[in-house]
């Protein structure tokens, strides 16, 4: 069985070989890119993942990634840079990408990432559950299955790091919940994020929730939580 279809975007014909040749021995599909413009039209809805190049000629992987995300492309992302400052990380992570490996990389790092984000991408669904697939609030609901939101019977498209960040408080409400924990319950492993990454997608997440942006609160010496006082939270 596959373990799924993935693109490689890179101008580096070795990097591209040597990607291909390891990610298929670990039973993935591959499909290559040399450039930003083709990984746009090679894109498919069944692409699971993209690793993707920051500096390429023509496009870079940076106008790829804020390309897709305008076009509500939500495939993960894992850019492939040598490019390690933290402005870059940001812009990385603002941009929505799940990942950020530095070149030169290990193939066995690669791999252990890949696998990752493709695994939390697509979770097993326990079948004994004992809260509901919906939490609701008002006129706001987050499907925890389908990974949607509703508001006011508006669908919000949600990164897959923003929907992880609001399911976390909307789950625990009123409990506050520090940039560590969200980066231990979010990130996992990926002890190399830094703490403001947290702050990155938080505020994008309130841009999105409009109105409701208001009850993702930030105590100061506490952390962020999910509080309505005029509200309840229930499952449904």
């Amino acid at each position: 069985m596959s373990a799924g279809r993935l693109l490689i975007v890179d101008d580096e014909e070795d990097i591209r070989e040597i990607l291909l040749f390891n990610l298929e021995n670990e039973g993935f599909i591959i499909d290559t890119a040399a450039s930003g413009e083709e990984a746009l039209e090679k894109l498919t809805p069944e692409h699971k993942l993209i690793l993707l190049d920051v500096m390429m000629g023509g496009m870079s992987g940076f106008r790829v990634a804020e390309r897709l995300r305008k076009d509500n492309i939500q495939t993960p992302i894992i850019f492939l840079t040598a490019r390690e400052s933290e402005n870059d990380m940001l812009t990385g992570f603002s941009l929505g990408a799940d990942d950020y490996i530095a070149k030169p990389f290990s193939i066995k790092e690669v791999i252990a990432r890949v696998k990752a984000v493709t695994r939390r991408n697509n979770p097993v669904v326990e079948a004994d559950k004992k809260k509901s697939d919906i939490i609701t609030m008002g006129d706001m609901k987050l499907n925890i299955i389908s990974k949607h939101l509703e508001l006011k019977n508006r669908s919000i498209i949600l990164t897959r790091k923003e929907f992880e960040i609001l399911s976390l408080l909307m789950q625990n409400p009123q409990r506050n919940f520090t940039r560590e924990e969200i980066l231990q319950e979010v990130w996992k492993e990926e002890s190399y994020v830094l703490e403001r990454t947290v702050d990155v997608h938080i505020a994008r997440l309130r841009k999105k929730l409009d109105e409701y942006s208001v009850y993702i609160t930030n105590r100061s010496g506490y952390g962020y939580s999910f509080n309505d006082p005029k509200s309840i939270i229930s499952y449904i």
